[in-house]
């Protein structure tokens, strides 16, 4: 069948003719730097469709805006993880600040606990200490066997802070003194203890005991 033209003509006549894509953006996606469309533009031809102003614009503000959102997004993410070190750090100082508090408690309460035992064992053995008084007052104790044993029975509480509270002589004193009588004295200008009816005992700062004493008084 004849033909017209010749086959290079046929040809292209019946191929689909492929588009042409020119980048023209004014802006390097990639880079981010100012193209220069006087050296690298080429002469549009038949079918290329020349992008606007506009159009350039906009594509470099989003490469913009595409810039610079991981940026704000990193200083937000270190603001946040820098909030969170200070909270977790707070809370730290927090913890150890109640682990103190509670050392201490538990520390004196175990403190006031020792005393309080310590306490209880002394104060039952009062009477012991006064039946060993009266022994002594009256001769029991001198030469026996049993001085030695009460001897060392109160060194022994005497290692636990037991003191006796037997002194004459002494200025009246109603924390450790329970005054029974009071007698007219002579040179004399304050409340004295002139005898003691039955020793008083404290352990430290606190009384067990008071003294029971006779008081002589200034005429």
């Amino acid at each position: 069948m004849p033909h017209h033209g010749n086959e290079a003509e046929h040809s292209e006549g019946n191929e689909p003719r492929k588009p042409v894509i020119r980048d023209n953006r004014k802006v390097d996606p990639e880079t981010g730097a100012a193209r220069h469309p006087d050296s690298e533009a080429a002469a549009p031809t038949e079918g290329d469709t020349a992008p606007t102003d506009g159009d350039a614009l906009s594509q470099a503000e989003e490469i913009l805006n595409g810039v610079e959102v991981p940026a704000e997004e990193s200083v937000a993410s270190g603001a946040a993880a820098e909030a969170q070190a200070a909270e977790l750090r707070n809370d730290l100082l927090r913890l150890q600040a109640e682990y103190v508090n509670y050392r201490k408690r538990v520390e004196r309460d175990r403190a006031v606990a020792g005393e309080m035992a310590v306490i209880g064992v002394l104060n039952s053995l009062l009477p012991v200490l006064d039946d060993v008084d009266a022994a002594r007052q009256h001769g029991d104790l001198e030469g026996g066997p049993f001085a030695a044993i009460a001897t060392k029975l109160e060194n022994a509480l005497k290692t636990y802070g037991l003191e006796r509270i037997a002194d004459t002589g002494v200025e009246f004193d109603p924390t450790i003194h329970e005054a029974l009588i009071q007698q007219p004295g002579e040179d004399i200008e304050v409340d004295t203890v002139s005898q003691v009816l039955r020793s008083g005992y404290r352990s430290g700062e606190r009384v067990l005991r008071a003294a029971q004493v006779i008081v002589a008084v200034p005429a």
